[in-house]
């Protein structure tokens, strides 16, 4: 029997950042429930090591014909809750420092894109407030974070005591420095011209406009908020194996 009961999951961004010929311009994709095949997929140790075990999972369920790396992280966020509740329910129960704590998934709100934009493009303008550069800049999608994460991999194994991902982040974020969209001139712009302070209120800045779900919860004796862990035991609770 091949068919599966399944849902509609609405994306945060309503699909406003993508090309209009997508499917995800539409701001929904359809997705079906989890079935033993998909457990199978979270306990495949392979794909636990390589760290690609969450999205190996996320295009198995997904119903509808897009292409996943095109995925905005916010959206992709929305649709890992929507697969969680759906598989085993609201109520997620997790470890945080040594205390447990059960949160129900489906009191998580969507962030919706706080920002006039033009259907289908993902541009936004930024001044840098204390550089008054102006810049632009984009939201990242799936594909951007694979090539990030693969770009910091290798520069940390020529260099393995420093960090890179911040800069790196910067990098693929912004798309124009002045009116200038040339790669090189970016890089070099992040790497020698900008400031701390104009970074962090960049982030601060991309944080605040971003469609995504606000997934931060409060551990106990703290006013200070921490992002909800995603892990395997995210989706299959019972999964003893590595991570």
């Amino acid at each position: 029997m091949n068919t599966f009961p399944t849902e509609i999951v609405t994306l945060p961004s309503k699909g406003m950042l993508y090309d209009p010929e997508s499917a995800l311009a539409k701001g929904e994709i359809e997705m079906k429930y989890m079935t033993a095949k998909e457990e199978d997929i979270l306990t495949n140790q392979n794909f636990i090591e390589k760290g690609i075990v969450l999205d190996k999972l996320m295009r198995s369920l997904i119903v509808t014909d897009i292409k996943y790396e095109d995925l905005l992280i916010g959206d992709k966020n929305a649709i890992m809750i929507a697969a969680r509740i759906l598989s085993y329910g609201k109520d997620y129960t997790f470890t945080f420092m040594d205390q447990e704590y059960t949160v129900d998934l489906s009191e998580f709100t969507e962030k919706e894109l706080h920002e006039e934009v033009e259907r289908g493009v993902n541009n936004f303008e930024f001044t840098l407030p204390n550089s008054k550069v102006p810049i632009t800049f984009k939201l990242l999608s799936h594909k951007d974070e694979r090539k990030i994460e693969e770009e910091v991999r290798s520069m940390k194994r020529l260099k393995s005591n420093q960090s890179f991902l911040s800069t790196t982040r910067m990098k693929h974020t912004i798309t124009s420095i002045d009116g200038t969209s040339d790669q090189k001139t970016i890089r070099e712009f992040v790497d020698k011209d900008l400031l701390a302070m104009d970074a962090r209120a960049l982030r601060k800045h991309i944080e605040k406009i971003t469609p995504d779900m606000d997934l931060f919860f409060f551990p106990e004796r703290t006013d200070t908020p921490v992002n909800l862990p995603i892990t395997v035991q995210f989706f299959y609770p019972d999964f003893q194996g590595r991570v």
